[in-house]
């Protein structure tokens, strides 16, 4: 057993999340979480919404509400939107919470007290229209290394380098198109190259353990050689106060050094909240607990440089030396697992024109499970994957309905018609034989998948071994089988198709959780196999030290039911009723009606 962290990044809560969004942080983070569960592991996966930052402030206008109003409400949308998508949270909470306040300020004056936040002026960019900041990825211009036409202020896309939004050519706000003015102002700057070698050190480690995705492993090596101090406040009033700069609201810290330090503070909220204030501390100082942080490829940056830096920098780890504050030396990732861009055919998601489609409104349409398995089999786990709605309907009908669900539906059938029960088996041929133990097997095959982050993969393994047990149903023909004489060989049948179907369940289960549960009733199953994420409106632990907060909205769950990664016996004498299907079947005019809603 060992303690894992599976480390959520946090959805911006200035509008509801589209599915490309889960696809990179949602899903397989969840199907990761469940299985460690399953694998006999400790697992705390925390998460929350980022609330902060000048993004919540320019919405915020366009809708005439305050900066708060609209992330209650947006956290409440995203909230429901991921309980029913059924992530397992420990803790999904938000960045406005007095304990998160806390928790950022004490980082923040540790780093600054061992000597890698040095104070300098910068130059900050500001809208002539309305005097306010313009973040880094608010502003867009020609990148001075390779001449990509829309970098952003703080990175191209296309060469990967790390920028100053003073660096681009013609620079321009993305919200107005006006040309930004460059103002004098007073920052705390993270001393990134003080950190450097310690990032390298840890970096290279990473690589020779081979693990890390190759995508990511080479970016995060490659934003080293133009590594630079990063400027870690901001000229905003929403926000985390900047210890010693009280007496300037105006001054923030910035939303990308707070939000990163949500894994740690969740992981603190969490313990606080279970009645062990120190539970958190098996996850962060012992140093043969394994943590791992799921995003999508645009964040990277964050996980894999900015992050560790202010972890090193926390632990007195860098060139500067320094000590520990009150949290003790803290963990750096185990794995920046990052997944690539899921696509609305050949386009990005775009919420401003309307190319988007919602995680509620898709869970409102065709539930859960449909969209966790086309993620997980053609979703972006290492290059951009395209979703469209012909291949979704495909592999809804064809692999949930026709493969998995028609199994799950036969079999039930059959037990319900001929015994009303699952049956006890006689002596096995080597059919049977050979049929569970190709399903055992699928055990540590897809497990291991699982294990390195091998969605695409696992699922495809998990669902050959549907495919054996279809063909051992259809090879040994126990729906033939209709004389008293050939009883014995029915019910023998009929029992090793019970338990094949049992297991495939809990291979699947990391997958399709709330199928489970139904599969697992089909069978004569009782209570919840999979346990389920739960919402719960809690208390604010500390009131005075954050944004105003007094209750808000949580995803939590008890998961300590969670059922093993192995094979269990059926049970005979369960009583097996006559099913429902398990997945609904889609009709191809669900293709047009989806174009139509968007304009084709």
């Amino acid at each position: 057993m060992t303690h894992v962290l599976s480390a959520v990044a946090w959805p911006y809560a200035n509008g509801p999340r589209h599915i490309g969004h889960v696809a990179g942080f949602g899903v397989p983070s969840d199907v990761f979480s469940r299985y460690m569960r399953m694998a006999g592991h400790e697992v705390l996966m925390v998460s929350g919404t980022d609330e902060h930052g000048t993004p919540i402030l320019v919405t915020a206008d366009k809708e005439g509400v305050s900066a708060k109003d609209l992330a209650d409400k947006n956290n409440a949308v995203i909230v429901n939107d991921l309980a029913d998508l059924g992530l397992s949270y420990d803790l999904f909470t938000r960045t406005t919470t007095g304990n998160h306040y806390g928790v950022v300020q004490e980082m923040f004056r540790t780093v600054l007290a061992n000597g890698y936040m040095v104070e300098q002026t910068t130059q900050a960019a500001i809208s002539p229209s309305t005097g306010r900041t313009l973040p880094d990825r608010y502003i867009e211009g020609t990148c001075p290394i390779c001449g990509y036409g829309d970098a952003r202020g703080d990175q191209c896309d296309n060469c990967g380098n790390q920028l100053d939004a003073t660096d681009l050519i013609n620079p321009r706000s993305k919200i107005n198109g006006e040309t930004p003015d460059f103002v004098d102002t007073q920052h705390f700057l993270l001393d990134l190259p003080s950190l450097a070698d310690a990032l390298k050190v840890w970096l290279d480690a990473r690589e020779a353990e081979g693990h890390w995705r190759p995508n990511v492993i080479k970016f995060s090596q490659n934003i080293l050689k133009e590594i630079r101090p990063r400027a870690m406040t901001r000229d905003i009033d929403w926000g985390i106060p900047v210890p010693g700069w009280e007496d300037q609201p105006t001054k923030r810290l910035y939303v990308w050094f707070d939000a990163v330090i949500g894994y740690l503070s969740a992981s603190i909220e969490w313990a606080r909240r279970s009645g062990d204030p120190d539970a958190w501390r098996a996850w962060w100082n012992d140093p043969e607990a394994l943590s791992y942080y799921f995003m999508g490829k645009d964040n990277i940056v964050f996980h894999s440089q900015i992050w560790p830096a202010e972890l090193l920098a926390y632990n007195g780890q860098g060139a500067r030396g320094g000590e520990p504050g009150e949290y003790g030396v803290l963990n750096l990732p185990t794995e920046v697992v990052s997944s690539e861009y899921l696509t609305m055919g050949d386009q990005q998601f775009s919420t401003s024109r309307g190319h988007v489609l919602y995680v509620g409104d898709f869970l409102a349409r065709y539930g859960p499970d449909p969209l966790r398995y086309f993620i997980c089999a053609a979703g972006p786990e290492t290059s951009d994957a395209a979703f469209t709605w012909a291949e979704f309907v495909t592999r809804n009908n064809s692999e949930l309905v026709a493969g998995w669900g028609n199994l799950v539906n036969r079999t039930a059938t059959m037990i319900a018609k001929s015994f009303g029960e699952i049956p006890a088996a006689a002596s096995l041929e080597p059919v049977d034989e050979a049929v569970l133990a190709a399903v055992r097997g699928g055990f540590e095959t897809v497990g291991d998948l699982l294990g390195r982050h091998r969605l695409r993969a696992a699922v495809a393994e998990a669902m050959r071994v549907v495919g054996e047990v279809n063909k051992y149903v259809t090879v040994t023909e126990p729906y033939k089988m209709k004389d008293e004489s050939q009883r014995e060989r029915l019910a023998t049948v009929l029992h090793v198709a019970a338990q094949c179907v049992s297991d495939c369940n809990t291979m699947l289960s990391p997958f399709l959780p709330h199928a489970a549960n139904k599969v697992h009733l089909v069978l004569g199953g009782e209570g919840e196999f999979m346990p389920m994420p739960r919402i719960e409106q809690v208390d604010e632990l500390e009131p005075d030290n954050g944004a105003g907060l007094m209750s808000y909205p949580v995803i939590t769950g008890d998961y300590a039911a969670t059922p093993a990664w192995a094979s269990r016996p059926v049970t005979v004498g369960a009583k097996v009723d006559k099913p429902t299907p398990v997945f609904t079947k889609l009709d191809p005019s669900v293709v047009e009606e989806e174009l139509a809603r968007v304009g084709g």
